[in-house]
């Protein structure tokens, strides 16, 4: 397989890599510096204008969109606790509070040490304790899974502390984009404020001394809101209507250097080159810059997957997000996010271009992450990250972005927090990528690696489920699964140098999108394909997750989790006998 992640056009990649240079992305993060890019502010049109003529001058073709996306803009926050005011943000889509707040007595939650992990989308309760009419107080920073168990259980709001000297911005609904009809009553209802950890602890003091009164002041400006969304798209010269998607979010919190001007600085800069070598180019590059991040959660990503999704679903051959490159100390690649069909050769353009090793993790539900529900493969998010031994020798604390930086979503996040060093080597990783992606004969994806995670996702499953569940058809399917695709990879062997325009070539391509499009689905989906599903964290082969709570399932639940599992166990079983089918298929073409 090797082959298939070794490029195959090294003059061209050659070209692309001798021709970064640092002058257009730093010009443009310094620009950056004097932008707070808050979503439909006017700072942020101006942002989105300067890339659009920078675009204009560089000759790359581009699309400047207008959709309206639903925003939750934090104004304004306060904790009012006895005699002592706190210093507070408000995430995105708290409820704005009346005029003299909303008061409660304040009460501790113990053990919920999951919320001040960096996984923002997954929380699992330890305790159970009755927080009907209080306002509850959490270390963590307040993501949406903790906010929606806490208003379910009756909380009257939310008070996170979060874990240093710095309070940081997020957004606390589990609404992925825009709400429609099958999620706009998730969100939230209860209002919900961060103060940093030296606050936290005078808090907690105060409540030591019985019962605390406490008030919380929030106030957001929400509601629909017409934003920018950039495309720029190189065509290809063989293939134009196929197309790689990279893309990252040019909103921000303040200035946001290190999330994500370093992103927006790096889209260009690969718009540049590749515009410059387009007459090499198999097939199209599409490189887009989103509004609504932050404050629509992943509100134009979001609205250009509902909007192209047809286009994305017959033609999308991949899909790279860029946030948070080049910045301070960010000397390594570990826990980059990746699926596993397309990990090796994610480890080998690292590998190739910077001679640096890397591992990979399974992609979260977060970032602009927006095209899962198409079955899109797809690699990267967060890059270059700081080694472990710098982290704990400045004492950081684990975040979402900025390379590790504790900047990460706060006023902190400023120019010396992007290393012009680390942006050229990333950059570099982005290129011989995008090459071989767009380049390379035959997709580099190994569908065997993921049938690989499949086998090891139900075996885990099985032995929690035992007898309530009966997993055979699954592990028929995919063994028949495990079969075609050897006879694929075999068959096609001989395709690693044939034309791009080969038909032999297409049809191999053909089926590996094909079973992308379904296999993907299952692996993070359950709402299925054209739906969007919460923000929470989505385990692998979301259908059968169930099986590790029979365990604990009373008489009924268990019998509602057997049920549920009997129609897991079809759509699964179903999805690897269509991705075999579609393998078969393409052998017949060889062979025909």
């Amino acid at each position: 397989m090797q082959a298939l992640y070794e490029t195959k056009h090294a003059d061209l990649e050659n070209a692309l890599l001798d021709s970064l240079d640092s002058r257009e992305p730093w010009s443009l993060i310094e620009r950056f510096t004097s932008l707070v890019r808050e979503s439909s502010s006017e700072d942020e049109r101006t942002a989105f204008n300067y890339i659009a003529e920078r675009l204009s001058a560089l000759g790359v073709p581009h699309t400047m969109h207008m959709p309206e996306l639903f925003l939750s803009v934090p104004v304004s926050a306060s904790l009012i606790a006895g005699e002592k005011s706190y210093r507070s943000k408000t995430p995105g889509f708290s409820i704005s509070t009346p005029a003299g707040g909303i008061s409660g007595e304040a009460i501790r939650i113990e053990g919920f040490a999951a919320g001040r992990s960096v996984d923002f989308f997954d929380f699992s309760p330890t305790t159970d304790v009755d927080v009907e009419g209080k306002i509850v107080v959490v270390d963590g920073f307040g993501g949406p899974p903790p906010v929606w168990y806490f208003q379910n259980k009756g909380a009257k709001g939310a008070i996170f502390i979060n874990p240093g000297v710095d309070i940081h911005w997020g957004i606390c609904t589990t609404i992925w984009g825009a709400p429609d009809l099958d999620n706009y009553h998730r969100q939230p209802t209860i209002p919900v404020v961060s103060i940093n950890r030296p606050d936290g602890e005078d808090l907690l003091k105060q409540m030591e001394n019985g019962a605390l009164n406490v008030t919380l002041h929030t106030e957001l400006k929400e509601g629909w809101f017409e934003c920018p969304c950039l495309v720029a798209e190189i065509k290809g010269v063989i293939e134009p209507e196929r197309f790689v998607l990279v893309h990252g979010h040019l909103d921000s919190w303040d200035v946001g250097i290190g999330d994500n001007a370093v992103g927006d600085a790096t889209l260009l800069e690969l718009a540049r080159i590749f515009q410059d070598n387009r007459d090499g180019m198999a097939r199209s590059l599409r490189v887009a810059w989103w509004s609504g991040h932050s404050t629509g959660r992943y509100g134009a990503s979001t609205w250009y997957a509902d909007a192209f999704g047809l286009d994305l679903a017959r033609n999308c051959v991949a899909q790279m997000n860029i946030d948070s490159p080049g910045c301070r100390w960010a000397t390594e690649y570990r826990g980059v996010t990746v699926m596993s069909e397309v990990e090796e050769f994610a480890a080998t353009s690292v590998k190739d271009s910077t001679g640096k090793g890397f591992s990979g993790e399974r992609p979260h539900q977060a970032g602009d992450y927006s095209f899962n529900n198409i079955g899109i493969s797809s690699l990267f998010m967060l890059l270059s990250s700081m080694p472990l031994s710098k982290a704990e020798e400045m004492g950081y604390y684990p975040v979402g972005g900025c390379g590790a930086n504790i900047a990460w979503h706060t006023e902190n996040d400023q120019l010396e927090i992007a290393d012009k060093d680390n942006l050229m080597r990333d950059l570099r990783v982005y290129a011989t990528a995008l090459q071989r992606l767009l380049n390379n004969p035959l997709h580099p994806y190994d569908f065997r690696d993921l049938a690989a995670e499949f086998k090891a996702t139900l075996d885990k499953y099985a032995a929690a489920a035992g007898d309530d569940a009966d997993f055979g058809p699954a592990y028929c399917a995919l063994n028949d699964l495990n079969d075609a695709l050897d006879a694929l990879y075999v068959e096609s062997a001989g395709l690693a140098d044939a034309a791009v325009d080969d038909p032999r070539v297409r049809a191999y391509n053909d089926a590996l999108l094909g079973m992308a499009r379904e296999l993907v689905l299952i692996n993070y989906t359950r709402k299925g394909r054209f739906r969007n599903e919460p923000a929470v964290r989505v385990p692998e082969l979301p259908d059968l997750a169930p099986a590790m709570d029979l365990a604990e399932a009373d008489h009924h639940m268990r019998r509602v989790t057997r049920t549920h599992l009997l129609r897991g166990v079809n759509r699964v079983a179903w999805a690897f006998e269509t991705s075999a089918n579609i393998a078969r298929a393409a052998l017949k073409t060889f062979n025909g």
